[in-house]
């Protein structure tokens, strides 16, 4: 088996993990989140989401190259990841800014949800180190989705950070605008990414 395929192999096994956590964190983010009442809980939930599904993309790039497609053919694939991750950051740029800012301007104070505290944390030693195994795998194939895709899951640590003090801060101090002031500290990430995942794909 060639290097080539060694890293493919690793770069699938790299997205399949990254689907089966972003799937159970999505699920228990948005569903605390909703519980609470907490905008930065279900974005990040959201952003979960997003990541599944940038992920199920690189997945379909890097199995398909294993099967033999052809260089235009594994072309096409990538173009059509960083394109599905720019639209769904766009959409979720939208929904914190509207949530969020109802939920100042109404002063709703969320729950403490320390099930949202966990994951934040758990989440916080996770996504590093994935970030980083999928980055130097993302080189050495020369793949500009997969690193795309490693950034991505940098920005998720940040969101992980920016939840966990969001929350950390409604929890011990009684702060509620904490978490949706959290949810907007997240755009300029999500708006960076949603612009260069589609300024790529433009490129191309």
């Amino acid at each position: 088996m060639t290097a080539r395929s060694e890293l493919l192999k690793r770069g699938l096994r790299l997205e399949a993990l990254t689907i089966s956590w972003n799937v159970v964190e999505a699920g228990v983010a948005i569903g605390a989140g909703v519980i609470a009442g907490s905008v930065a809980l279900v974005g990040f939930g959201l952003d979960s989401t997003i990541e599944t599904i940038a992920a199920s993309a690189l997945y379909v790039r890097l199995r398909a190259e294993m099967k033999g497609a052809s260089e235009e053919e594994a072309e096409a694939h990538e173009v059509r990841a960083l394109r599905i991750v720019g639209v769904t950051f766009f959409a979720l740029a939208l929904y914190i800014l509207y949530e969020a800012g109802s939920t100042l301007w109404l002063q709703e104070a969320p729950e403490a949800s320390p099930i949202g505290i966990g994951l934040a944390g758990l989440s916080l030693l996770v996504m590093p180190l994935l970030a980083w195994r999928k980055l130097r795998t993302g080189q050495a194939l020369e793949s500009r989705a997969l690193i795309a895709d490693a950034k991505e899951t940098i920005a998720c640590s940040y969101l992980s950070l920016t939840l966990l003090l969001g929350l950390g801060a409604n929890a011990l101090f009684g702060w509620w605008w904490a978490d949706p002031v959290a949810a907007l500290a997240m755009l300029p990430w999500v708006i960076r990414e949603a612009r260069e995942a589609l300024e790529e794909a433009s490129s191309e």
